[in-house]
C-alpha cells in the first residue's frame, strides 16, 4: 500500500493557498504545515496515502529537487462529490482536461473528471459507483 507522494512545487504559498480550498472537497485535511512543506492525509484516519508538498529547488538539471508529477487520482464516495470538485476546480481557474463522464475504457461505473493544477499536474476525481438512483 502507498503510504504517501511527494509533489515538488514552484511556489510553496500558492500551492499550498489552491489546496487548502480544494482537498477538502477530495477526502483530505491538513497534516504538516511548515515553513519549507506542507501535507494532507485522509480525513479521519481514512486509509489512503498523504500528499506532501515541498518547493522545486532545482529547475535545471534532473534531481529530485524538480517540479514534476504526472497525475494524482482521488477516489470520491458518489458522482455528486465529482461533480463538486469538478465545479470547485473551475473555480479556482483550473484547466479542465476532462468534465464529469463516464470512462468505460477503464471499468465499469468509472466515473471521474480531470484536471489541471497550476503547476500544469493533472489531477482527477473518480467515483467507481453506478449512478445513484440506477
Amino acid at each position: 500500500m502507498l503510504r504517501h507522494v511527494g509533489v515538488n512545487v514552484r511556489d510553496l504559498a500558492q500551492a499550498k493557498d489552491y489546496y487548502d480550498v480544494l482537498m477538502p472537497l477530495l477526502g483530505f485535511e491538513p497534516h504538516i504545515i511548515a515553513q519549507d512543506q506542507f501535507a494532507y492525509r485522509p480525513i479521519n484516519d481514512a486509509p489512503g496515502a498523504s500528499i506532501f508538498f515541498y518547493p522545486a529547488l532545482d529547475q535545471t538539471t534532473y534531481s529530485r529537487h524538480q517540479t514534476g508529477l504526472q497525475h494524482l487520482a482521488f477516489i470520491l464516495e458518489s458522482r455528486a462529490s465529482v461533480h463538486a470538485a469538478h465545479i470547485k476546480a473551475i473555480e479556482l481557474g483550473s484547466e479542465v482536461v476532462h468534465p464529469p463522464q463516464v470512462f468505460p475504457q477503464y471499468r465499469p461505473y468509472y466515473f471521474a473528471t480531470f484536471w489541471l493544477d497550476l503547476e500544469g499536474f493533472m489531477l482527477e476525481a473518480v467515483c467507481l459507483q453506478k449512478e445513484e438512483g440506477a
